[in-house]
């Protein structure tokens, strides 16, 4: 993992608005904070430069519609052959600035990794690409799916490319672009650290293009960015939306502007909604309030505020009759997405014309041609089919992906009029409408319920206004009991907010850095992370408990008492060499139970369900069938919850904080699908929707896999690709199908 740039201080980084270069700032242990961003002021000459240049002529004749100054700024940086950080709105085109990373590399005959968070959108930039530059030049690497790896151009998931680095894959010679597509995704506190991972273990001769929603400390991030990257990083800046955007708020059957006529206040007629709501609440007393107690408090002011609350199909209808559609619902709940469906379609609601849902029903039949008739029924296919053909349909992590492809091409296609959704379908899946509606402005997040932050909300409304479609895109929020307008004006007003970092090593990480640059490197690594300058920026350096290389140190401990490090921490033992390809958040729980055998002599079902227990976090989901399948998967799950419990006193001891809880709920589906059970019988006992079901078999897959290909398996590497061939099959199979 090469770090040679380490420590050096960040070079010459050329300002796009025609102000000479800053000197370079020498590097400091501890840098002050950073000034919230600023779009950079665009000078028209510099500007003028670029759009002369021969390379920017030619690479710009490949687009339809002309460049907007910052999407010109960023590609004058590429062309130069300097890293960049484009930060700008949801659907302003930032891609377009990825996408020169990709023709320059063609042009240079060198590589270009474009990497993405999600495989469905890595699905989508693979054909994207495809259709500019030809199957020939362009790959897809997700983990589920491996077409044309060798390509020039390889569109892949994070987790993909930092796999490769720490293997030292021979994939990455001639890499000279890398494209961080949604880098803000490293504030997720799942997966975010794979994103430092990468840009602090990239080769120094890779530029890299980081794609960001627009985030208050875009300078801050760059600065870092600036620091660790050799040959530095340019800041390119834009808030302007390229479609304005309305705010409205829906109450009873009508669309109410948020703002008043000038556009600098609240709408007095909100406020004397909310005054009059306020009033009513006051009459019902505390006693009653909320459970809809008899009575006329508040007489005929009462009866103007009551019913305001609209119905979804009166929004679907104020939106018809407004030509708003079509729209995205926001609904932060996969069951309440579901039944919006049904509300609308039992309310006889049809929104499409006779060739828009022949068009929709074509769609429907070419993804979901490989369906049988049993797993149709146990997908509730009549019922999806029927509100497809109306215009209306659902979007969660709970749809099989196979009904999400349906839904995204016929929606993105202007067919599908109304998306009922959750925030899922906001974090980068290119699918805009004119309007977004956000049912509630409180989500649950899986422990508590918490009002929406306005970078949820931006992100959200991000998706209204359709570029080259509309020439205004639209917000509504729908009012309830306790609407507050200057509430929402706030968050609309705010649409930035800050990048925080959640990077934290782990066992993997700690032995993957030993082995490929040494322990000392290692911990100059971790101190470069982005993490760790947040802290410095702060000011707390030195405070016990915030530096990153004291986390790894107390790892290595770990990782040394049980013999994956040796030397003093500085050998990556065999132990060790295993561990290093196990990319799980048990990992060292995995690891211990391949060494001690606890996974070993177990039929192909067994294992598979064991190796649920190791994978799934059941996050709220219902719960099926309970308990292990039998008594062998019984032994093994008790045998894993001794060595975690083993491992948990260790860890106390080195201060390391825990991982996640052992979790049988995913065991029974297991074992059953890798008996051959039907997608209905599975379905029917697990109580998990179709999509969970699917996304769960494929990360016990996943892990089976690593097993399989990782040294020092020993007679588990077979069984565990026998695993991998009986849970990859059918629905399960399908989309990897599909998107080769």
């Amino acid at each position: 993992m090469p770090s040679e740039h380490l420590g050096r201080s960040a070079p010459k980084r050329r300002d796009r608005s025609g102000r000479r270069d800053r000197p370079p700032r020498p590097a400091r242990p501890h840098p002050e904070p950073e000034p919230t961003s600023r779009p950079t002021a665009w000078d028209t000459r510099v500007l003028a430069t670029i759009r002369e240049r021969p390379d920017y002529g030619e690479f710009a004749r490949g687009y339809a519609f002309p460049l907007d100054d910052f999407q010109v700024a960023a590609i004058g940086s590429v062309l130069d052959g300097h890293g960049v950080l484009v930060a700008a709105p949801t659907g302003s085109g930032k891609t377009v600035v990825g996408e020169c990373a990709v023709w320059l590399a063609l042009r240079q005959g060198g590589k270009c990794f474009y990497t993405t968070p999600i495989k469905a959108l890595s699905n989508q930039k693979y054909h994207d690409l495809v259709a500019r530059h030809g199957e020939g030049c362009v790959g897809l690497l997700t983990g589920d799916v491996a077409v044309n790896g060798d390509a020039p151009i390889v569109v892949m998931t994070t987790e993909v490319l930092r796999n490769m680095i720490y293997a030292g894959s021979a994939a990455l010679r001639g890499l000279t672009y890398v494209v961080l597509d949604e880098v803000h995704y490293l504030a997720d506190r799942f997966r975010g650290a794979v994103w430092e991972e990468v840009i602090l273990g990239l080769a120094a001769g890779v530029s890299i293009v980081c794609l960001s929603a627009t985030v208050s400390n875009a300078e801050q991030f760059g600065d870092w960015l600036g620091r660790v990257r050799p040959g530095g990083v340019d800041v390119i800046v834009s808030e302007d939306r390229p479609v304005p955007l309305d705010q409205h708020v829906m109450v009873g059957r009508d669309l109410v502007p948020l703002q008043d006529k000038d556009a600098r206040g609240v709408n007095p007629a909100l406020m004397r909604i909310a005054l009059l709501q306020a009033q009513q609440a006051a009459a019902r007393g505390p006693r009653r309030y909320g459970h809809g107690g008899g009575g006329r408090p508040g007489g005929e002011a009462a009866e103007r505020v009551r019913g305001l609350t609209p119905s979804r199909s009166a929004v679907a209808g104020a939106l018809q009759r407004a030509d708003l559609l079509p729209a995205i619902v926001f609904v932060f709940s996969r069951a309440g997405c579901d039944g919006a469906v049904r509300q609308l379609l039992g309310d006889g609601l049809r929104l499409t014309d006779r060739a828009e849902r022949a068009a929709l029903l074509e769609i429907a039949e070419r993804h979901g041609a490989s369906l049988g008739p049993a797993d149709r029924e146990a997908l509730g296919w009549t019922t999806f089919i029927q509100a497809l053909g109306c215009g209306i349909a659902a979007h969660h992590a709970g749809l099989l992906p196979v009904c999400k492809a349906i839904v995204e091409e016929g929606f993105t296609r202007g067919l599908l009029k109304i998306v009922f959704a959750t925030e899922t379908l906001a974090l980068g899946i290119n699918m805009p409408a004119r309007t977004v509606v956000i049912e509630k402005l409180l989500k649950f997040n899986g422990e508590a319920t918490l009002e929406l932050t306005p970078g949820e909300y931006t992100q959200l409304t991000g998706r209204a206004g359709r570029r080259g479609l509309d020439t205004q895109g639209h917000a509504v929020v729908c009012w309830n009991k306790t609407m507050n307008p200057k509430m929402v004006a706030g968050l609309a007003a705010k649409r930035t907010y800050p990048l925080r970092s959640s990077f934290a090593p782990s066992y993997n990480m700690a032995v993957n850095l030993v082995a490929t640059i040494g322990a000392a490197r290692a911990r100059t690594l971790l101190a470069n992370s982005f993490a760790q300058f947040l802290t410095d920026a702060a000011g707390r350096p030195g405070r016990a408990g915030t530096s990153i290389a004291d986390q790894f140190d107390r790892i290595a401990a770990v990782l040394e008492t049980l013999g994956y490090l040796g030397d003093g921490g500085e050998v990556v033992t065999p132990r060790g060499a295993l561990l290093a390809r196990i990319y799980n958040p048990l990992d060292l729980i995995v690891t211990e139970a391949i060494r001690r055998g606890t996974l070993a002599g177990l039929s192909v079902p067994q294992l598979a369900a064991t190796l649920a227990v190791l994978v799934y976090e059941s996050r709220g989901d219902r719960g099926g069938r309970s308990g292990l399948p039998d008594a062998r998967c019984q032994a093994a799950f008790e045998a894993l919850g001794a060595l975690a419990r083993e491992i948990g006193a260790l860890e106390r001891r080195h201060r390391v904080p825990p991982g996640p809880d052992l979790d049988a709920g995913f065991a029974w589906p297991a074992y059953a699908w890798a008996q051959g059970a039907g997608l209905a019988d599975v379905l029917d006992s697990s109580h998990l929707a179709a999509g969970d079901f699917v996304r769960w078999v494929r990360q016990v897959a996943d892990l089976a896999g690593q097993i399989a290909s990782a040294s020092g398996a020993g007679a588990l590497r077979g069984v565990c690709r026998n695993v991998v061939a009986a849970l990859r099959r059918d629905i399960v199979d399908l989309d990897t199908q599909d998107a080769e």
